[in-house]
């Protein structure tokens, strides 16, 4: 079956997939941090990660979304079709939705993607479209793992048009089952003063599925106090049988 085919055959199911959890935070890449990587799924694979709660605390009043997800789905070996969905349980409403891609290639430990996204009006008072695009680096060695992000963003969906710019880097260092890692985000925008985190991280391989978690706190008065993700994580190798 050609890459063209498998298209119009599973991203019609991936839509279904990611809109049946119901919401998305655009910046949630690679969860639970904000950075991704430059790889993709792998072809006929599906990727699906389910975060069961993200809390956040600013000025003592918290926040919770919950479910959210991240479901992806390789096309060849260098390009995959993303979903995000996110919904807000305090709100009792859809926080935020995209729908996008990434390519990547990873060789010789060196990697280099684009990934965009289409941000969608998920809610009544939204109106439009926006788009969030971001070039990726990666640089892989035995016992570490660097990736380093930066983008812009266009966002027309509310009262009044929110373009900016956004950059992070991660750093894993794998042991075994374990990948814990450090980050540094950053975003700024034409509404909203320039926002710093710096975040822990913990990617554990079990058997059957993975568990994500992570802790950001902000570095300075725009960003967030506290920010809190617990995810789960699976991977399919969906059966291709050509015609």
């Amino acid at each position: 079956m050609t890459p063209d085919r498998r298209a119009r055959r599973f991203v019609p199911a991936l839509l279904a997939v990611g809109l049946s959890f119901v919401g998305s935070e655009s910046a949630r890449a690679f969860p639970p941090y904000r950075t991704t990587d430059a790889e993709t799924a792998g072809d006929d694979t599906l990727e699906a990660r389910i975060g069961l709660l993200r809390l956040q605390v600013r000025d003592s009043h918290s926040t919770r979304r919950t479910p959210l997800s991240r479901v992806n789905y390789g096309i060849g070996p260098h390009f995959e079709v993303i979903s995000e969905l996110e919904y807000a349980i305090d709100d009792h409403e859809l926080d935020e939705g995209a729908l996008g891609f990434k390519w990547a290639k990873l060789e010789d430990g060196r990697g280099f993607g684009v990934e965009t996204l289409i941000l969608l009006p998920v809610r009544s008072e939204l109106d439009g479209a926006g788009i969030e695009s971001q070039v990726i680096r990666t640089w892989q060695r035995e016992r570490s793992r660097v990736h380093v992000n930066a983008g812009a963003f266009h966002d027309p969906r509310g009262l009044s048009t929110e373009r900016g710019w956004r950059a992070s880097a991660l750093a894993e260092f794998p042991r075994e089952r374990l990948r814990p890692g450090v980050e540094l985000f950053v975003r700024d925008s034409n509404t909203t003063d320039t926002r710093m985190q710096a975040g822990v991280g913990l990617i554990a391989s079990l058997e059957r599925v993975e568990i994500r978690t992570g802790l950001h706190v902000g570095l300075n008065d725009a960003a967030p106090d506290l920010e809190a993700s617990v995810w789960l994580s699976w991977k399919w190798r969906v059966p291709n049988a050509d015609p």
